[in-house]
């Protein structure tokens, strides 16, 4: 611990006194270097997606101190660039999230900017949605999406209802740093905000509006009602309760049973590590909530209610797990992109010119499947933000009906045009349609997806997540990605690199003539390695949490192939990064 960190935290210990539980914990680590250290060593970066962070004392913690500093930013750059401005919030279940929510809006109301806020919590995409439809100049989401509870975030939206692009964050960024902590940021109370005008409620309307939209996504909802279809649905304990199990009976889907301990909104996920959709564990309850429902399908959605995973029943156990099969991201958005291209051709919905937008991590079974239908594949770099962007271009031109769908391979998708972040609303609609149309033809969804390899080929994914805590972690990543370009590996689980693309550097160079082309996407900390055999892997650290990811793709002629193949670059591949 050096001088400086010593005297911030005699700063915060002086001035943070608007909360009750900052003080604690800056009394209990008075004698403890490190944890003084680690809340005091840096300010918490506001990145393209915002703040997210360790809830606690200390500006490299999210706390309201923090968001006021954030809020002032984000107040200095909207006042800027809008006359008379206003911004939507919406807030999730998470520890302090309201409280966050309100500090946020009495920052901006004291500040002169008119605030929408919802009542209660409310998926991410409904604030996306708020922000569009009430003519917002800029969004807020308090949320810490599928990361443990000690974390939460603080997530800024654009006008256009996207989360802020590099160029805007840029700005609001040199706003915050412009600011002191404590003395440099005008706030009210939320109760003023509310009493003098400046923050109002979002009222039914905009709700009705938002399900309406959702609604118009679907394609075969009249034969949900007569299916017979069954589903267990557990929300994780976040957003996702009231607005999917809404757009369920909308539908007609009515035999829907919500796992009782994770129905009710609870910032400490207790039932499971992580409340992300993606992993088994998070499932556990509802994976034996349905060896007694036994439904046709299990659905989950995560805290913010963007991301939707499931588990398909099947005719035989494949794994010991019960009976149910947990379909990965790009599974359900392959099955969910093949299921909208052959119905809207058939039915003759199909717009002129149609497009997907896929991430360039997310699955090439999309142009196999794009190539069937004749829709154009736009590909963009890891984050939602970038799918939402290029709808905003077609969206320029008058051309968003070209707009079919578009996904990541982390369990976001989204239909429609109406909102610019993915949607676990609209996707669970999609989802549990998709299964009834299926059902109603006696094909099972585990049929579904076997005969869509069966048309197309066999493609498997996976990924890894490489956790590095603390100041000492954050050199260490940097160092991997540095040794990783600096010296790249020319062979991973023994397949030959073809080709490194760096996005960084926004160059691609084939290893064998070391031909090098330009690439066209924004700079990112991303390099991709292309091997023989149709295999891949990506690695990028995350934008908002202490890690490296690495994404694998294998093809093969089985999925047994294929998995072997994989588990020799992971193996591989995971050696490098130690």
């Amino acid at each position: 611990m050096n001088t400086m960190e010593k005297d911030l935290y005699h700063l915060w210990c002086e001035k943070a006194v608007d909360d009750a539980d900052l003080q604690i914990e800056l009394k209990q680590i008075a004698d403890d270097a490190d944890a003084i250290q680690d809340r005091f060593y840096r300010d918490l970066a506001f990145g393209t997606g915002g703040l997210r962070g360790v809830i606690g004392a200390g500006c490299n913690r999210l706390n309201i101190y923090t968001i006021r500093r954030a809020t002032q930013g984000l107040a200095d750059y909207v006042n800027a660039d809008f006359q008379n401005p206003s911004v939507a919030i919406a807030y999730d279940s998470r520890i302090k999230s309201t409280v966050f929510a309100q500090t946020a809006a009495a920052v901006l109301a004291a500040n002169g900017i008119h605030v929408h806020i919802y009542k209660e919590l409310m998926p991410t995409p409904m604030l996306s949605f708020a922000v569009r439809q009430l003519h917002c100049d800029a969004g807020i989401v308090v949320t810490a999406s599928h990361n443990p509870s000690k974390y939460n975030g603080y997530k800024v939206y654009g006008s256009d209802g996207c989360q802020l692009t590099l160029d805007a964050a840029q700005r609001v960024t040199d706003y915050i740093e412009a600011h002191q902590m404590f003395d440099d940021v005008k706030t009210i109370t939320f109760e003023e905000g509310l009493n003098n005008g400046m923050i109002s409620y979002i009222e039914q309307d905009v709700l009705d509006a938002y399900f309406e939209n959702v609604l118009k996504q679907g394609i075969h909802t009249d034969l949900c009602a007569s299916s017979g279809l069954k589903v267990v649905y557990t929300p994780l304990n976040g957003t996702g309760n009231k607005p999917v199990r809404t757009i369920l009976k909308k539908i007609g889907i009515t035999d829907v049973t919500v796992v009782p301990e994770q129905e009710n909104p609870d910032g400490h996920f207790t039932t499971c590590p992580f409340p992300n959709p993606e992993i088994r564990e998070a499932l556990a309850l509802g994976l034996k909530l349905c060896e007694t429902c036994k439904p046709d399908l299990l659905l989950a959605t995560d805290p913010d209610a963007d991301r939707v995973g499931i588990a398909m029943k099947c005719i035989a156990v494949p794994d010991g797990n019960g009976g149910y099969a947990l379909i990965s991201g790009n599974e359900m958005g392959a099955m969910l992109f093949e299921y909208i291209c052959a119905s809207r051709t058939q039915m003759g919905t199909m717009p002129k010119n149609p497009v997907v937008v896929k991430t360039i991590v997310t699955t090439d079974l999309v142009r196999a499947i794009a190539k069937e239908y004749g829709v154009e594949v736009i590909e963009v770099l890891t984050g939602f933000k970038f799918i939402g962007e290029q709808i905003g271009f077609l969206e320029k031109k008058g051309e968003e009906s070209r707009y079919v769908f578009g996904f990541e391979e982390s369990y976001g998708y989204l239909a429609g045009t109406y909102v610019r972040d993915k949607d676990a609303v609209v996707a669970s609609m999609l989802i549990v349609e998709m299964a009834a149309y299926y059902r109603t033809k006696g094909i099972t969804m585990i049929q579904a997806r076997d005969a869509l390899y069966e048309k197309y080929g066999m493609f498997l994914h996976s990924q890894q997540s490489f956790q590095f805590e603390g100041e000492s972690g954050m050199l260490k990543m940097q160092q991997i990605m540095d040794q990783l370009r600096n010296d790249p590996p020319k062979t991973i689980g023994g397949l030959p690199v073809t080709n490194i693309a760096d996005y960084e550097q926004s160059i691609s160079t084939c290893v064998e003539t070391g031909a090098v082309t330009n690439l066209t996407l924004p700079k990112s900390n991303v390099l991709a390695f292309t091997l023989t055999d149709g295999a891949s892997v990506v690695i990028r650290p995350s934008g908002t949490e202490p890690k490296i990811k690495a994404y694998y793709t294998t093809t093969g002629k089985d999925r047994a192939s294929a998995a072997a193949l994989e588990a020799k670059l992971q193996e591989d591949f995971s050696g490098l990064l130690k």
